[in-house]
């Protein structure tokens, strides 16, 4: 039963998340919710190694979080639960647009799924930036001290990190990504 649950949960992540990668974090975020497959602290490891990983970071993720549920069988059908609609809506809209390239309809339809795909990139990014600097686990725990739902280490390292890549623009996007992977793993931050 694990394995079409998780066909199924991809094959809508893979329907609704329009954008790219980062536009299927909000979905993985409600699997959380509903089937507690892996935690919020978890996710961050899952989008790291995604990042990380060559590939695009919505198949990665779902291999991943497949992998982590039910083994390697879960890796591949959440992968190609994944990625199946993409495959028939790539079919049938190759067959129909050469018919309205030139629709202006077809032109407003595109048009008007730029905010959409804008609200789930920031979502995305909204939810990598609390989980990687908040402990966001914590806030279940009504007595918890506030000092202790901010994750300091990270906090100081963003900040470092921020200020650093924009004083040294020109470096390559890789040498950032590297810096971040050995600090994380010399710190296990």
């Amino acid at each position: 039963m694990i394995y079409l649950t998780l066909i199924y949960e991809f094959f809508k992540i893979g329907l609704f998340a329009i954008g790219g990668g980062l536009a299927t974090i909000p979905f993985l975020s409600e699997l959380i919710n509903r089937y507690h497959w892996f935690t919020t602290s978890m996710l961050a490891d899952m989008i790291a190694v995604s990042e990380s990983t060559p590939g695009a970071i919505g198949i990665n993720m779902a291999t991943f979080a497949g992998f982590h549920t039910a083994g390697v069988w879960g890796g591949i059908l959440a992968t190609l639960g994944l990625i199946a609609p993409s495959i028939m809506i790539i079919c049938i809209v190759a067959k129909l647009l050469k018919q309205f390239k030139d629709s202006p309809l077809i032109a407003a339809l595109f048009y008007g799924l730029r905010p959409a795909v804008t609200a789930l990139i920031a979502s995305a990014g909204l939810t990598i930036f609390g989980t990687a600097l908040f402990h966001m686990d914590a806030l279940q725990d009504r007595s918890i001290n506030v000092l202790t739902l901010f994750n300091l280490p990270c906090i100081v390292l963003f900040v470092i990190l921020y200020y650093l890549s924009n004083r040294y623009k020109k470096l390559h996007p890789i040498v950032w990504i590297a810096s971040a992977a050995v600090i994380g793993i010399v710190f296990q931050l």
